[in-house]
């Protein structure tokens, strides 16, 4: 079911005022989000006009803005994207890992979204094809998805990197290597290696002049106090942390759909908006998960959605090791021939099967009896200034 409440109401409602609040601090990128948010499914971007073969039903359908940061346009993109990763799946364990950086580094992340987002990415490559590579652990190659999450519950910025690693590595191209049972590598040797591989490419980076800093951290401009600053980081403890094994790599995929392709909130979060307030659901980590609802001014709300907009351009999900793009192919051949075959299960679902539980919206059939809907005529754009601020009905 559809939430009725969308933060493209609460755009189309507050956003010109907001607009004009902080029209200098606002980005380029930051305002066509807004745009595009705004004008998904209405009747700017022109659509059709879908009519019911058996029985007197029509309708309007318009188009979707096609905006990764937009909450209603993120299904159908992860559906196909999941059913092509499908053919990656391997019949091992896998693991979820998750590397995050202190607040100090996520600051300045902030400021630098695609310098430091890019070293976040390079760092935990980096650590775990070093720490895999190791005879002391694995010795082999290991292959791996990551994707960039940039928020927490309530929308505060908190970049962190979601890892899907299968629970092996390919040694010198010839032999399969499973880890340790419910064990992939030691957190605590990831953690370090993790922490000082940033540090030394954020330090990289600040030398070579690559990094901008303003309002509170413009003193982090002077090469000692930077150097003062990284030195208080190498003495914090960076969370890393795994998870247990997934059942079957169909659950696998299933999981995964929970984290590609999302937004900082999706609209069936959103409880309530008006003019002093918008509210939304959220659950605190740190307090036992205890779902709550949080309240925000509505130039905060929108001010928390904007700040995860990422750089034009910029990837947040990569693939390493040998499930890289210009290798996965030829190494997932060479790992399913030395894997003993799979053992049988019975009526083990698919992970496609498992999304298919979830009632999903169909525009080719019509809502009141069930016939099939057609397009009979195609609706032009209109402007900005004639549409109603009215998602259509499809």
């Amino acid at each position: 079911m559809r939430s009725e409440l969308e933060v493209a109401d609460i755009f189309r409602r507050h956003g010109q005022a907001y607009r004009l609040a902080h029209d200098g601090h606002l980005g380029r990128v930051e305002r066509r989000v807004m745009s595009a948010i705004e004008l998904c499914r209405t009747a700017a971007l022109g659509g059709h006009l879908q009519a019911c073969e058996d029985c007197s039903h029509s309708r309007a359908a318009y188009n979707s803005c096609r905006n990764r940061h937009c909450p209603k346009c993120q299904n159908a993109t992860r559906e196909q994207w999941l059913a092509d990763r499908q053919a990656d799946l391997l019949p091992v364990p896998y693991f979820h890992v998750v590397f995050t950086v202190p607040a100090e580094a996520a600051e300045i992340a902030f400021h630098n979204k695609t310098i430091v987002y890019a070293i976040l990415f390079d760092a935990v490559a980096a650590t775990l094809k070093t720490i895999a590579a190791d005879p002391r652990h694995l010795g082999g190659e290991i292959g791996f998805l990551a994707i960039l999450h940039t928020w927490g519950q309530a929308l505060t910025h908190h970049p962190h990197i979601h890892c899907l690693v299968p629970g092996g590595a390919l040694v010198d191209g010839e032999r399969w290597l499973a880890c340790r049972p419910r064990f992939f590598l030691p957190i605590h040797v990831l953690s370090r290696l993790f922490r000082r591989l940033f540090l030394e490419r954020l330090e990289a980076a600040h030398l070579a002049g690559k990094l901008r800093f303003s309002a509170t951290l413009a003193g982090l401009d002077d090469a000692d106090a930077f150097a003062t600053m990284v030195r208080q980081l190498r003495r914090r403890n960076w969370v890393v942390f795994a998870k247990p094994p997934f059942g079957s790599p169909e659950h696998v995929l299933a999981y995964l759909g929970r984290y590609t392709h999302r937004v900082a909130i999706a609209n069936s979060r959103l409880v309530s908006a008006d003019d002093t307030a918008v509210s939304f659901r959220w659950r605190n980590y740190r307090r036992g998960n205890v779902p709550r609802v949080m309240s925000l001014v509505p130039a905060e709300f929108i001010r928390r959605f904007l700040i995860h907009c990422l750089p034009d351009g910029f990837h947040r999900i990569r693939h390493y090791g040998y499930l890289a793009n210009g290798c996965r192919r030829a190494r997932l051949a060479t790992i399913r021939r030395l894997l003993p075959p799979p053992k049988a299960t019975v009526d083990e679902p698919t992970a496609l099967a498992v999304t298919e539980k979830r009632p999903l919206f169909d525009p080719t059939v019509c809502p009141c009896c069930g016939g099939a809907l057609r397009i009979v005529s195609a609706l032009p754009r209109l402007s900005h200034a004639k549409v109603q601020p009215r998602p259509d009905t499809s």
